[in-house]
């Protein structure tokens, strides 16, 4: 009998962020193609894609647009070095970027953690080139995810991921979030962003000459379980970044593109970082490709006629010409059928099919920023995400929690039949994961 492409899977593939010996109990899912919003599998099974692929997916699966920018790419260029060379994509992507974010000279990696690696290294040289080498030090907060490289662990507070590889991590300090479920009794969001302020104003007060950069993830840490912050963290945090001269680095590799209702979170806050790392829909979900932009003092402080001054980072594949043409052809996207004013309706919809699930007796923190959706629920059952997965899965739905917190984070373009489905099979999902907690007791 011939292998299912799921056994030979199994055979050949180690999968990421996942304990393999699961997978004897659950093979993963053979998926064959997919269009839109949708995922189907060998046997024709369709699965909402509610997480975007892991939040890549802007715009669904097989853009036409980016198809056909991608194919004429392909018939143009394919690949060279950036070392010595440069290409029409990269150049005009560098200045799209720019243009957007006010930021310039983009410096290309291939994912999100590396674009964390070569935002703080990037820092820290600056510092040292700036004759102020003790500056290497950086600041998280609480909770934040980075990205699973070594240099991006040093700055992500998650513990499963970064406590089997702690001999290899420098540790960056950790300070509180400004995450709103934490607030006091009597207390705004606004009220726990100002005592988390203070907390970094504290800690920067004491460790300033020793810290590179702090580094945050705008409005939403999306792997502490979608926590949501008040805008007023990030202008705080700003002025204080100044007064104790550390770089503000923020990570939009999530939050970018649209997702929290602006192109891109920190604007909401009307502040100018000193990077920007991109990623995820940066391409909209087709190709590899990450970016870091930073301001002309960064750059300048590495402009020099010794080499080892210069920033001494990369990949062989930087700024690869189909992945930047990609990239171009979803900001094409954006400008062309004015997606973030489209949003706002699509959330509307979102919001009001999604009322029941929010209502939910044991549903907690029910949370929408732009175009993602949060739920904590209250439940003790062992493996809480993992059961809820199955069971949307099997509703046809693509849902993985983190811990206790159900999340929805779907492309841009959901008709009303998957906005219903996404609806139904989320609260479906929920009673039928927490009956399992009824018939164990």
């Amino acid at each position: 009998m011939t292998a299912s492409l799921a056994e030979r899977s199994l055979r050949s593939v180690w999968h990421p962020c996942t304990q393999m010996k699961l997978h004897e109990a659950q093979p993963p899912v053979a998926i064959a193609r997919a269009q839109g919003p949708w995922l189907y599998d060998v046997e024709g099974k369709r699965y909402l894609d509610a997480v975007s692929s892991w939040w890549v997916n802007l715009f669904g699966h097989g853009h036409p647009h980016i198809k056909a920018a991608l194919a004429d790419q392909l018939e143009k260029l394919d690949h060279v070095m950036l070392a010595g060379f440069t290409h029409a994509p990269v150049v005009e992507l560098s200045e799209r970027l720019a243009a957007l974010t006010g930021l310039g000279h983009a410096f290309y990696g291939s994912d999100g953690a590396s674009a964390t690696e070569i935002a703080l290294k990037m820092s820290a040289h600056f510092w040292r080139n700036s004759g102020r080498p003790g500056k290497s030090r950086f600041i998280g907060l609480a909770g934040g995810y980075h990205g699973e490289t070594v240099g991006a662990l040093a700055v992500t507070d998650i513990a499963i991921f970064r406590e089997a590889y702690a001999p290899l991590v420098r540790l960056a300090a950790t300070v509180p979030s400004p995450d709103a479920r934490g607030a006091l009794d009597g207390e705004s969001a606004a009220d726990v962003t100002r005592r988390s302020a203070a907390a970094l104003e504290a800690w920067l007060a004491e460790h300033h000459e020793e810290t590179a950069a702090l580094i945050v993830e705008p409005l939403v840490q999306c792997a502490a379980g979608m926590a949501m912050h008040d805008a007023e963290y990030l202008r705080l945090a700003r002025t204080l970044c100044d007064r104790y001269e550390v770089h503000l680095v923020v990570d939009e590799i999530a939050t970018g593109f649209g997702r929290t209702g602006t192109m891109f979170a920190h604007q909401q806050a009307g502040i100018r970082p000193d990077f920007i790392c991109l990623s995820k829909g940066l391409t909209g979900g087709t190709l590899p490709l990450s970016a870091v932009l930073t301001t002309d003092d960064v750059y300048e402080a590495f402009y020099d006629d010794e080499v080892a001054r210069g920033f001494l980072h990369s990949h062989s594949y930087t700024g690869n010409p189909l992945a930047c043409r990609s990239a171009l052809a979803t900001l094409e996207i954006f400008e062309q059928e004015d997606v973030l004013a489209r949003n706002v309706g699509l959330a509307r919809a979102m919001d009001e099919a999604l009322r029941p699930l929010s209502r939910h007796p044991r549903v907690h923190h029910a949370r929408r920023l732009g175009m993602i959706w949060a739920w904590d629920v209250q439940t003790a059952l062992p493996q809480f995400a993992r059961r809820y997965h199955q069971h949307a899965m099997a509703r046809g739905l693509l849902l993985r929690p983190i811990g206790n917190t159900v999340y929805a984070m779907p492309p841009y373009v959901l008709d009303a039949e998957a906005v219903q489905h996404l609806a139904l099979g989320a609260m479906t999902a929920l009673d039928a994961t927490l009956a399992e907690e009824t018939s164990a007791r």
